[in-house]
């Protein structure tokens, strides 16, 4: 980090005047002013690398936290808790729903569904299980680290660990140059300007001296001039080169590394308390500067999980909440029954939590608000994507089959519904039902049918009554909305990418007001790659959606907007979001993310909102105005002391400023 510190373009610049006064120490008197110039460059130095260091310690505080999750594995026999990090090959590790996978694993047995997302992207549950059958995939029994548990339990052998991991391969993968920040681009240029007119300022001021000195002060007899020793004009010379370096050090705002660092630092603890945790300083101002930012949708744009918006019954009358249900006992009663005993999500009420189960299954138990039954189950089919339904029997006075699925696999089978008073009537509405159902999927909603039959097979749906339409959706951040706004104020361009459908990813963008005009353009993920990089060049500032889009679309779009000279701002939370993160001018990961999406971002995000994105972008503008307004004071003061400098020699004030003084006055600004 010091040496680092050591490369600003000032100090730089510094270091060379330092290395110049060492080299005439034996000859300069003012050897103080040598150990003023180096002070200087230790202060600037070490406070930007505590600094640094500082908001490095932060993040890696945040990192240990991840550490200290306790993983079950069976060792000697018995089976104990150990540190995530204590994880060996060969280790028998027991895994279950929630669980977050520690290692490459090959599973021995049991069977389990994983969320691979944080490695492919894919928001979809992957089933795994021990192989027994040589037709199936091979990499069906092995499960990867970083990955995490959905359903199901297993034990499986530990193959790999760390860095040997995909996880680990993928992280590795990142070690490449970082590209210099917008503000280390515009600090280089400022010093080359500062360094060039400094340079000229000092070698007119070394000659002026030579020649006040031979010239004017012996009257231009050359008679005397003749006469003068080597001695003499060496002494000469070294005085004009130590002026020379004086007006340099007085071009030089040795005070900027200093301030920058000071505002950054300053202005990232703020940040802290509104979930903006700065990795590297440089990116707060860097995310001031950007015009262009590309943004996931789950979690960020949206809640990133499931809720259940509404049950619409066969009459087409709608229940929002639970409690609206509740004037109809007999109905409700049917309605829990048909969530909490076809469910494989679990509630822990000492910790008012729901673990276990899928996605859907979570959302369906949550929306209830008694979370346990004591009805046995008989019989039971747990969830297939292939059959899309699952089912369970159970033993009440009824007897009855509880089933849930597709609108496509079931609906069909139901030839009544249970009203609101819970009465079974004949489905007259089965046509408006379905439409109702297409218009709400082409909004994005995922819609879930509940039937219930007293069928002796369970597989036999013939004659069902449906119970309800449970809508589900993940719900838009009313934040993300003023944090779009914001972002359209302070003109820098959103682009939304997300995994979804196209016509569900547009009706997104419009809730989120990111379409407003004819011109906006929603692309998918094929439609951008038939295009080539000068087609999405000329489109891309009328682009504001990529749907169905795949990891490689992130690093390619960075790149393309690079192309056009914008600042680029990339969000993620996965390991295939970590290139794109790392190619970014500035990277925004998320608090929920991967140790490799954070390690490859400038910017942590802990509360996963685009609002406090906004706020870091606000932070930036704000940086970025205060250092301009600092450098128009230290510059102005500077090049009066330069010009004073140059002057003054021929009014017979030789050193009107010293270097000790205004690296004072420097420093002290």
């Amino acid at each position: 980090l010091l040496l680092e510190s050591l490369g600003d373009p000032v100090i730089k610049i510094l270091l060379i005047v330092l290395a110049i006064k060492l080299v005439f120490l034996f000859a300069d008197e003012s050897w103080f002013e040598t150990l003023g110039i180096f002070i200087a460059i230790f202060f600037a130095t070490l406070i930007s690398t505590i600094s640094e260091y500082g908001s490095n310690k932060a993040f890696q505080r945040m990192q240990e936290e991840s550490s200290k999750i306790n993983i079950k594995v069976k060792r000697n026999g018995n089976i104990t808790e150990i540190p995530i990090d204590d994880i060996v090959v060969g280790d028998i590790v027991l895994l279950s729903s929630g669980d977050k996978v520690p290692a490459d694993i090959t599973i021995i047995s049991g069977k389990l569904s994983v969320d691979e997302s944080s490695l492919n992207g894919e928001a979809k549950e992957v089933y795994k299980e021990k192989v027994n059958d040589i037709n199936k995939p091979m990499d069906i029994n092995k499960i990867y680290r970083g990955t995490t548990i959905y359903d199901g339990a297993a034990s499986g052998v530990v193959t790999k660990v760390g860095m040997d991991t995909l996880y680990g391969k993928m992280a590795k993968s990142l070690v490449e140059k970082e590209e210099d920040s917008p503000l280390k681009i515009r600090l280089t240029n400022l010093a080359k300007i500062i360094s060039r007119i400094g340079y000229v300022a000092a070698t007119m001021i070394a000659i002026s001296y030579l020649f006040s000195k031979i010239f004017i002060l012996n009257n231009f007899n050359f008679a005397i001039i003749s006469n003068i020793s080597f001695n003499t004009f060496i002494g000469y010379l070294l005085e004009a080169l130590t002026l020379a370096v004086s007006v340099l050090v007085m071009s030089v705002p040795e005070g900027l590394p200093m301030m920058i660092t000071l505002v950054l630092s300053t202005n990232s603890k703020k940040m802290l308390k509104d979930n903006v945790l700065v990795r590297k300083m440089v990116g707060i101002e860097t995310a001031g500067s950007l015009n262009i930012l590309f943004t996931d949708k789950t979690g960020t744009l949206t809640k990133g999980k499931l809720e259940v918006t509404s049950v619409i019954l066969g009459n087409l009358k709608e229940y929002n909440e639970e409690f609206e249900m509740l004037n109809n006992k007999k109905y409700h009663d049917l309605f829990s029954l048909s969530v909490i005993c076809n469910n494989d999500s679990n509630y822990d009420s000492e910790k008012d939590e729901i673990f276990g189960g899928n996605i859907t299954d979570r959302a369906l138990l949550s929306f209830v608000q008694n979370k346990k039954s004591a009805v046995r189950r008989v019989d039971s089919i747990p969830f297939d994507s292939k059959n899309k339904y699952a089912g369970v029997k159970i033993d009440n006075k009824y007897k009855i089959n509880l089933v849930k699925g597709a609108p496509e696999k079931l609906l069909d089978y139901c030839k009544y519904y249970v009203d609101e008073f819970g009465e079974r009537k004949e489905f007259k509405n089965k046509d408006k039902v379905k439409e109702k159902i297409e218009s709400l999927t082409s909004k994005g909603i995922r819609v879930l049918v509940l039937i219930t039959n007293n069928n002796l097979d369970l597989k036999n749906f013939r004659n069902s009554s449906l119970v309800g339409v449970v809508c589900l959706k993940d719900e838009i951040r009313k934040e993300a909305i003023s944090g779009i706004k914001l972002m359209k104020d302070a003109s820098i361009q959103t682009v939304m990418i997300t995994g979804d459908n196209k016509k569900t990813a547009i009706n997104i963008a419009n809730e989120l007001s990111l379409i407003e005009k004819s011109t906006d353009i929603a692309l998918t993920s094929d439609e951008l790659n038939s295009m080539t990089d000068e087609e999405i060049r000329k489109i891309l500032p009328n682009l504001r959606v990529v749907a169905r889009a795949l990891p490689k679309d992130k690093s390619k779009l960075v790149k393309i907007a690079k192309m056009n000279n914008l600042v680029v701002g990339m969000t993620g939370d996965g390991v295939n979001d970590a290139p794109a993160l790392k190619k970014a001018d500035v990277g925004f990961s998320m608090g929920s993310g991967t140790e490799v999406a954070k390690e490859a971002s400038d910017i942590v995000i802990l509360d996963d909102n685009f609002l406090s994105i906004s706020k870091a972008v606000l932070y930036g503008r704000t940086i970025f105005k205060s250092i301009r307004k600092f450098l128009i004071v230290q510059l102005t003061i500077n090049m009066c002391a330069v010009f004073i400098s140059v002057i003054c020699p021929f009014i017979g004030i030789d050193t009107p400023v010293t270097v000790v003084q205004m690296l004072w006055v420097n420093m002290v600004m």
